[in-house]
């Protein structure tokens, strides 16, 4: 299980670096994880270009073209951002009990393990 989720605002950790033209050190929120294969894909991060066959549509545009896309990167490349420090983080389960209306339940929630902030 993953302990990263989409949403959650994350930084790349490894690879060169941005002033080589890569990644690392930059911020950004994922976009989607696709667990089977350990992967997430991160807004603003690991562009690439990809050509698509040109085409038209019923009303006379064009469609297709040369467009650049986000591509997925290894989901241990990455980690959480703490809310707090703006750093990267751990992540931690408690369980908490929650009462709602006299009725007590048991609640998992993710924590930033540097600061102990809930995520």
């Amino acid at each position: 299980m993953a302990k990263i989720k989409k949403g959650d605002l994350v930084q790349i950790v490894s690879g060169p670096k941005q002033d080589r033209g890569g990644y690392r050190g930059k911020q950004g929120r994922v976009i989607e994880v696709l667990a089977d294969k350990n992967r997430v894909i991160v807004e603003g991060v690991n562009y690439v270009t990809k050509h698509s066959r040109v085409g038209q549509t019923q009303r006379g545009t064009k469609t297709g073209g040369i467009e650049t896309v986000e591509a997925s990167i290894h989901i241990s490349n990455v980690a959480l951002v703490d809310p707090e420090t703006k750093g990267p983080t751990k992540v931690g389960h408690r369980n908490e009990e929650v009462t709602k209306d006299g009725v007590t339940k048991t609640v998992r929630v993710r924590y930033a393990k540097k600061s102990g902030k809930d995520l």
